[in-house]
């Protein structure tokens, strides 16, 4: 075999394992250099919640008899079309001038911890998106370097779950009913 063909058949097996790499892709998984803070496997459960405003992603741990916040990645959505397909940038602010990103963390037995601001990332859905739909997607992102908690590391995830209505409710006062009255 020439040694063109070589480099072409070398190229093709590259792009046979990086496409089967990125379908082994598990769903509902953490990781990133966030594990040196605090363990971000065995995830036990995802929710996703979703209202006009904002796309909430919710990692759940099972500790013993408590469940673990392991991490709550919230996007701001203003001025952003989220739809499957879209790359919506984690970083800077809204139009309105709101972080577009926040993560925390909360396990039983210690205090809630913020993160540091997002300096940049992304988050990808590759299908659904709003409440009601199964949506799939993941997201890659860095702390901003500093003295805030997480500041420097890095965190990926992937999920896959139904998205909730994460919508505001009735105000205070209004009357809920089943059924419309007489």
């Amino acid at each position: 075999m020439s040694l063109a063909g070589r480099a072409m058949a070398a190229l093709g097996l590259a792009a046979v394992l990086g496409a089967g790499a990125v379908a082994c892709r598990g769903d509902n998984e953490l990781s990133g250099s966030v594990s040196e803070l605090f363990p971000v496997t065995d995830v036990s459960r995802v929710e996703i919640r979703r209202n006009p405003e904002a796309l909430q992603v919710s990692y759940f741990r099972n500790n013993g008899l408590d469940v673990d916040l392991v991490a709550r990645l919230t996007v701001d959505t203003e001025g952003v079309d989220l739809k499957p397909g879209t790359k919506v940038q984690l970083g800077g602010t809204t139009p309105s001038g709101r972080d577009r990103a926040s993560v925390v963390h909360v396990a039983a037995g210690e205090p809630a911890r913020v993160f540091t601001q997002v300096e940049r990332g992304d988050l990808v859905l590759d299908e659904g998106g709003n409440a009601g739909e199964a949506t799939r997607g993941d997201f890659s992102l860095s702390f901003k370097k500093g003295d805030g908690y997480g500041a420097g590391r890095s965190m990926e995830g992937t999920f896959n779950s139904l998205a909730l209505d994460a919508g505001f409710g009735p105000d205070l006062g209004d009357v809920v009913v089943d059924e419309p009255a007489p």
